[in-house]
Parts: structure tokens; sequence; C-alpha cells
């Protein structure tokens, strides 16, 4: 397996597997490292010898949340700067079926990279949600647009403005993930259903992920802008820098509405 700091890789036959492997703050996701995981998923799109590509995390969280402490100081005018979601926007592009195995943790910016994915292998132990809304933000990379296409608007509405966590289970019946398989399989499973992909044309899988996206994005980009724009302008406010400062200090929040 090769070993690139906060994610590893390896190749199974025609399967690219790529592993978040940040354990010490339950694979948070910064900017280098969604960086560099765009980098590697744009060269296995490019490699024909890869047909579809498997995204893990680890077993107790596959993803939770962005790394607060990369950007609980910014401005809005940093934000804009940084232009962290290009990252998102390059994974986005990825014409080759992504399979991700979650289990564990799926919180905020970690629902939006496994909402990035085609089928979502799930443990029955995963806590999935965006609950950004208790640092004094909303979801940037997709999560109030993609959510609310996947669940419906109520559910949405009471996961993001709560902060509230779906269990497996919820998230299988209200259509958020592929696949729910007790905690003991979920790396194996998603790894036979990557086999399985595998084994099929790559055109056509190409084909067919595009039109299933087209039909299920369609006008996401204009939501995707407005959410950005939202999203940015609150690191001009009292609220983002106490929520965040709060959270890395291990206590409870005292918003004021500024």
């Amino acid at each position: 397996m090769n070993d690139e700091h906060h994610l590893r890789t390896e190749v199974d036959g025609s399967i690219a597997i790529i592993r978040i492997n940040r354990p010490k703050v339950l694979n948070a996701l910064n900017l280098e490292l969604m960086t560099d995981l765009a980098d590697l998923m744009e060269r296995y799109d490019k490699d024909d010898a890869i047909v579809v590509i498997l995204l893990a995390g680890g077993e107790r969280a596959w993803a939770a949340g962005a790394d607060i402490g990369d950007m609980a100081t910014a401005s809005t005018q940093d934000m804009r700067e940084r232009d962290q979601f290009k990252q998102w926007e390059r994974i986005k592009r990825i014409s080759k079926p992504i399979v991700a195995a979650v289990s564990g943790f799926a919180l905020g910016g970690g629902c939006e990279l496994m909402m990035h994915c085609d089928i979502i292998v799930c443990s029955e132990t995963a806590k999935i949600g965006q609950p950004e809304i208790n640092i004094g933000v909303i979801p940037g990379a997709g999560g109030t647009q993609r959510l609310t296409r996947a669940i419906g608007k109520a559910m949405a509405m009471d996961v993001v403005l709560s902060g509230r966590f779906l269990s497996a289970a919820e998230a299988m019946q209200h259509g958020l993930v592929s696949r729910v398989v007790p905690r003991e399989h979920w790396y194996a499973e998603a790894l036979q259903v990557a086999k399985k992909l595998a084994t099929m044309p790559p055109v056509a899988l190409r084909s067919a992920k595009a039109s299933v996206l087209n039909a299920h994005e369609a006008h996401l980009s204009d939501g995707l802008v407005e959410e950005r724009r939202l999203f940015t302008d609150l690191f001009d406010t009292d609220d983002q820098k106490e929520g965040m400062a709060a959270f890395m200090e291990k206590r409870r929040p005292s918003f004021t509405g500024r």
C-alpha cells in the first residue's frame, strides 16, 4: 500500500482504493487533504487501467467534518481567496464510479464528501449529519443542496437547522445511502460492490453515471453558488468566530446573533 500521509492508496486489479488516514482527528478534512484527494482521483480518472474508485475512511469515522482549526479565524475575504471549494468541484467532475465505504461519523464536510460518491455502502454504526449550525455557519460544499435532493425538504430542514445526526437506518430509509450492513462487513461489502462494477463495461459505466447525475442535479449549480456565498459571508460574523473557538476549546458556544 502506498502511504501518502493523510491518504493511503493501493490498486486492486482495476480498482483504485483511497483511504482517508487522519485517525487522531477523526479524518477531519482540511484543504491540503482535499487538494491531494482531488489530485489522486483525477489521476485515476485518466488511467485506462482503473475502472472504479473505492473511497474509505476508518471504522470509527469516515470523516467527522472539516478541520475547524484550518479556518476558525478566517474572514469572508480569506475564504473567498482560498477558494477551497475548487477541490470539491474537481471531485464532482470525476467520470468513473466512486464507491464509498462509510463507517462511524460522516458529519459536515464528511457527509458532503459522502454525497459526492455514487454508491454508498454504510455500516450500521454510521452517524450522518450536517452540524455546521452549531459552530455558526452552514454547510458549504453541497450540504444544503444535495441533502435536500436526497432526503427531501422536511428531513433536510431538520438535519441542517437542528444539527441532529441520522442513524444508518434513517439514512437508508430516506434514500441517502445505498446499502447498510453489519459493522464487521462495511469495508468488505464496499469492496465487493467495487469488484462487481469493475466487471462492467467501463464506457457504459461512465455514461450511466453521467446520465443519473444529470437527472439528479438539474439546476444544482445555481443552488451551490448561493450556498457558497452564504457560507463564506458567515466568516465575517462574531458567531462564526465564537462557534469555532468554542469547538476547539471544547466548551459550549455563546452566540450573540452578530
